[in-house]
């Protein structure tokens, strides 16, 4: 949490610094109008980034925490496939990870051309 926190303070404040945040503030607009509309917009980018690469680092860690406390899930299936030699096994679970963290990733390049129309997928 701390990590999310500490990156949305840096991206506000390189955003807030702007051009574009002066000018907002130059039209008279509000000083919510301006953080929650221009600034948020702007600065949330990096953390959608960091969200979607954690996932990732979700998947993994779920074969350890599986493991050491014995919870039954996908990460101590694959664990006990590699000790098992189940090769078919353990590539539908690689497969299904590997699936979702391409899911995400797309999410996150959708969520990107919501926030940012300067950014267009083609």
């Amino acid at each position: 949490m701390a990590t999310y926190t500490r990156l949305m303070r840096a991206s506000m404040l390189e955003v807030l610094g702007s051009d574009f945040v002066r000018t907002a503030h130059a039209k008279g607009l509000s000083e919510w109008r301006v953080l929650y509309g221009h600034a948020l917009r702007n600065a949330i980018l990096p953390m959608v980034t960091l969200l979607g690469v954690q996932v990732g680092s979700l998947l993994g860690g779920a074969v350890v925490v599986e493991v050491v406390f014995a919870w039954p899930g996908l990460g101590r299936l694959a664990f006990e496939a590699i000790f098992q030699r189940d090769i078919n096994l353990l590539l539908g679970i690689l497969l299904l990870s590997s699936c979702l963290v391409i899911v995400v990733n797309l999410a996150v390049d959708l969520l990107y051309t919501r926030l940012d129309p300067r950014i267009v997928l083609d």
